[in-house]
């Protein structure tokens, strides 16, 4: 483990029941900027755990702080949140989203569900780009084809904003 980073004002907690720190385990290896910093366990027995349980796994993502925090069954992640990622082109989008995709059911637009039930956002740059077009007949189209998606096609994308 490293020395913690830089303060950071708002930091997001994300509650898992038992699977905190092996969450921020995978989470730290599909990106680069990604490390642990810290393994807190719990001096006592708590509601949801005993004395000497991983309680809060402080790490970084891509250069953000999150902390992870396990605290029992009670509260389940649900698509009211969701982490979103800007991949550089279809390559990293691709890897992403196989790395993050366990329910794949839950797939559209390129939004995914993972194994502990977080959404993400698999958005390629592209995206963004054509969304800022200043035409918009180029937007629409752009939006419409996403809107077909499950997983976002930067070629489709880009064949969409041409007409």
């Amino acid at each position: 483990m490293t020395a913690l980073p830089p303060r950071q004002k708002v930091v997001p907690c994300l509650w898992f029941d038992k699977e905190a720190e092996e969450a921020a385990n995978f989470y730290v290896s599909l990106l680069p900027d990604s490390r642990i910093h810290a393994v807190t366990r719990a001096p006592g027995d708590y509601p949801s755990g005993k004395s000497g349980d991983v309680l809060i796994v402080e790490f970084t993502l891509a250069g953000s702080r999150y902390t992870a925090l396990n605290g029992g069954p009670m509260f389940k992640f649900n698509e009211a949140i969701s982490l979103q990622i800007d991949c550089e082109d279809q390559a990293e989008a691709d890897r992403l989203t196989e790395a993050l995709s366990a329910v794949p059911e839950s797939e559209q637009c390129g939004w995914v569900k993972d194994r502990y039930g977080l959404s993400w956002q698999i958005v390629p740059y592209a995206l963004t780009r054509l969304m800022a077009d200043p035409d918009p007949t180029v937007v629409k189209r752009v939006f419409d084809a996403m809107m077909n998606m499950k997983r976002l096609n930067v070629a489709a994308l880009e064949a969409a904003a041409r007409g």
